[in-house]
């Protein structure tokens, strides 16, 4: 019993100090700020008409062709990369090298209109342009190969696409 009241008296003398004790308390503040990230590409003037050809033929964007040079534009808010990709037609098939029913699609991003380099659209996407900062761009041309031979002659739709992504 006298150990239980020694106890009891011990945490009573201490409970009655502490009382008497002042912890201070200080506080510091951090400014933060966020921005959304914007992804967003527009394609001026979105539009080709190759016209009608005949088979096995040839068409293009640049100024020696239809002089109708496409610009991909980064309308987003941080740095993007621009990828491409072609589409097969109603009925046609976009292929690396034309033959029946099927047709080739190309296009250039560089020297485009004296020395073009052309590289093959897929129906995957493939790399247009890399690290186009805000409200930059890039410019490229179209070059399309009719099939050799078509069996269809009513209008194909050879859409090409251009997507945007973060660098």
């Amino acid at each position: 019993m006298k150990k239980t009241l020694a106890i009891l008296t011990i945490a009573g003398f201490i409970l009655a100090t502490s009382s008497f004790f002042v912890w201070a308390a200080d506080t510091g503040s951090v400014t933060a700020t966020v921005t959304v990230q914007n992804i967003s590409v527009s394609v001026s003037d979105g539009t080709v008409t190759y016209g009608t050809l005949a088979n096995n033929a040839l068409a293009d964007t640049t100024s020696n062709g239809l002089n109708d040079s496409q610009t991909a534009t980064n309308n987003g808010n941080v740095t993007e990369n621009l990828n491409i990709k072609g589409q097969n037609g109603a009925n046609w098939t976009l292929a690396g090298a034309n033959g029946s029913d099927a047709y080739r699609h190309r296009f250039c991003t560089s020297n485009c209109d004296s020395s073009p380099t052309w590289t093959a659209l897929t129906t995957n996407y493939q790399t247009l342009a890399t690290g186009v900062t805000t409200s930059g761009n890039q410019v490229f041309d179209l070059e399309i190969q009719t099939p050799n031979p078509s069996t269809v002659y009513t209008q194909q739709s050879v859409d090409v696409t251009v997507q945007a992504v973060a660098n």
